[in-house]
């Protein structure tokens, strides 16, 4: 393990779950624009077994009887970002763990399921955008979380290659994502999937909070 990650170069980390505790909105968002447009509801579980994906790819397994989104995606964007009142903070000790990587000379990026305009409002929100290299949302690629579409970008941008990047995530689509990308992967348990759900995907190390991250590297 120490060894395999000394020569990392690019971390990469997933936003919601794993950065931002934002899982809760999500699935309180969700549920409440099913229920203003008189769809079935989906439980908390089906809502967090889809965190990560993009959004057309969330309502497509959440919503299948839906031949259009138009609907469902606007009410769900005016829920999660205006009316829902459920606290989305930064994770305890992301900061401090940013700057000490950052310091050590690692690049920094986010490759996240959010759009654009939603990744720009949560990096500026949270006085995060600074610490990273380069940002990607799901709609900036031609195929999203788990296809390794986004890490290929990155790393393209960083001059970086696949032994030199890790992911670092809290659902089974970011550790796909590495794994379909060739390059390592961290798991985090206090997102919205389980440890025994990632150990399925063999990343490099599991952890239980953010701090922990710091002592990898």
């Amino acid at each position: 393990m120490a060894e395999s990650l000394s020569n990392i170069k690019l971390i990469v980390f997933d936003w919601d779950g794993t950065i931002m505790d934002s899982t809760g909105r999500i699935v309180s968002a969700m549920q409440e624009s099913a229920r203003r447009l008189d769809l079935l509801v989906p439980t908390d579980e089906a809502v967090k077994g889809i965190i990560g994906l993009g959004l057309t790819e969330c309502l497509n397994i959440l919503f299948p009887e839906l031949k259009c989104h138009k609907a469902i995606t606007e009410e769900y964007r005016y829920q999660y970002v205006e009316a829902d009142t459920t606290p989305t903070p930064v994770f305890e000790g992301v900061e401090e763990v940013l700057q000490t990587l950052k310091a050590k000379g690692h690049m920094l990026a986010v490759a996240t399921g959010k759009a654009r305009h939603g990744l720009d409002r949560v990096l500026d929100e949270s006085g995060l955008r600074h610490y990273f290299e380069h940002t990607i949302g799901a709609d900036e690629v031609g195929n999203a979380k788990p296809a390794p579409d986004m890490l290929n970008v990155l790393m393209q941008k960083t001059n970086t290659n696949a032994k030199e990047v890790i992911m670092i995530g809290d659902t089974s689509f970011d550790l796909e994502m590495a794994n379909n990308a060739g390059t390592y992967s961290i798991g985090v348990t206090f997102g919205a999937q389980t440890k025994e759900t990632l150990k399925n995907y063999e990343p490099a190390k599991i952890v239980h909070c953010f701090s922990n991250l710091k002592e990898l590297f």
